[in-house]
């Protein structure tokens, strides 16, 4: 009965993440995905304010 061990033991601490360095590729591509995103929410947008796009196929006659 030397030690105190019981309880939890504490887990080592891990070493902090070290912010990821872009380089222009990456820049480049995350700009463009931002872009790309921006576009679809604006046609997304324009096309909910007209109503359905497609009415459908073939359209049917009141008469039998």
């Amino acid at each position: 009965m030397a030690g105190r061990e019981g309880g939890k033991k504490k887990p080592l601490k891990q070493p902090k993440k070290q912010a990821e360095e872009m380089d222009e590729e990456d820049k480049a591509f995350k700009q463009r995905q931002k872009e790309e995103q921006k576009k679809l929410e604006e046609l997304i947008a324009k096309a909910a304010g007209k109503g359905t796009l497609a009415t459908g196929g073939i359209k049917k006659s009141g008469k039998k």
